[in-house]
């Protein structure tokens, strides 16, 4: 049923969906048509929201329209069904704007008046993605993935050349302009809303530090899994009397066996957090903007090097390092002496990796994308 499945994928992309966009792309371009859209969520992603709300703001020059789904939930009908639609509107768009792969988006060449975003889903450099991991790409996909992009959005130019190679793209489409989503993280009210919900939601909390496990998954979003549990909760049992650890394990974990012990987006947990728990998770560059301490619990560190890679010298990052479990609770204890004693080297590693993200990234995006609104400069 698996293959099956993917063969009928394979039709949609490389027939159905290119006709369908070549018989609709003969009209005029819809002027101040401005799509979002997404395959891996049921409500608008994060990543793009901040822009959305920008956007949103200017109703009289721009109409947005929203293609969001979460495809892994829906039938093949309603599949089908959603993509028509998207192609139908995507070839006479003004302005495109995703934050993930969206497959659908590079079933043919796109007409040059149509302007494509990828505001990306991550920041700084961490584990290897694309075309220089095995796993990102499916086996018998056949098509230039992220040749219609015309901007990339990345947090610092350290990231561009990475990211040209491993999305085989033009370094000249690709802009150091900040990620988006993180403006949020500049915003005072924003946070503070944040804390509220948090503490309302988890009373027991208060009066204790704060340690947020968000790591990220292995394999792929067919077949996800998860290391460092056991060493979790071992830990959180241990320090429970000073210490409130917060489990934050990916969507696609949670969609198997429920894993996190709350319901609030990551995004909304990295303000509250005294102490950040990862593993090979761009979150940690997220976090990184709040300037607070982290620590990286790896207990499969030496499989995932040799299975997946990394673009940096994992064992130099300038965070504690911890691949035993019994350890994990007394590196916690120590986390915060650790960050104080280096500061400046973490605050280093910071702007180089998201120099760009500094509240502004809204604005530069939607200048370079040609959107004129009260917030979008030439950046």
């Amino acid at each position: 049923m698996f293959w099956i499945k993917q063969y009928i994928k394979m039709f949609l992309q490389n027939l159905l969906l290119p006709a369908v966009y070549f018989c609709f792309c003969r009209r005029p371009v819809r002027k101040g048509a401005v799509i979002f859209a997404d395959g891996h969520h049921q409500e608008m992603p994060f990543s793009m929201r901040r822009v959305y709300e920008a956007v949103e703001k200017e109703k009289g020059t721009y109409r947005t329209e929203l293609f969001i789904e979460d495809f892994g939930k829906l039938s093949l009908l309603k599949t089908a069904g959603f993509l028509f639609r998207f192609m139908r509107s995507y070839a006479t768009a003004e302005y495109v704007f995703l934050c993930d792969y969206f497959l659908p988006a590079a079933a043919c060449r796109k007409r040059k008046e149509t302007t494509l975003v990828q505001l990306w889903h991550s920041c700084g450099l961490m584990k290897k993605i694309a075309f220089d991991a095995g796993q990102d790409i499916p086996e018998k996909y056949r098509g230039n993935m992220f040749g219609n992009y015309t901007w990339l959005t990345m947090s610092a130019p350290v990231c561009i050349p990475v990211h040209a190679r491993a999305l085989s793209l033009d370094p000249e489409r690709i802009r150091a302009t900040g990620i988006s989503r993180t403006d949020y993280y500049f915003d005072p009210e924003w946070n503070e809303r944040c804390r509220e919900r948090f503490f309302a939601e988890h009373p027991e909390a208060k009066g204790k530090k704060i340690a947020l496990w968000a790591p990220t998954f292995r394999g792929n979003a067919a077949m996800p899994r998860l290391e460092g549990l056991s060493g979790i909760r071992k830990a959180q049992e241990k320090l429970k009397d000073s210490w409130y650890v917060i489990r934050k394990a990916h969507p696609h974990i949670d969609r198997r066996e429920p894993v996190s012990n709350t319901g609030i987006p990551t995004e909304e947990l990295l303000c509250v957090a005294d102490l950040l728990i990862t593993d090979y998770s761009s979150v940690l560059f997220d976090y990184l903007i709040y300037e607070k301490p982290a620590l990286l619990f790896a207990p499969d560190l030496e499989t995932y090097e040799k299975e997946r890679g990394f673009y940096l010298d994992y064992r130099s990052l300038p965070f504690p390092l911890v691949e035993r479990e019994e350890e994990l609770a007394d590196q916690i204890l120590a986390s915060l002496e650790y960050w104080k004693e280096h500061r400046e080297e973490i605050h280093a590693f910071r702007m180089q990796y998201t120099g760009a993200c500094d509240g502004k990234a809204t604005e530069r995006i939607l200048g370079l994308a040609g959107i004129k609104t009260g917030e979008a400069g030439q950046g």
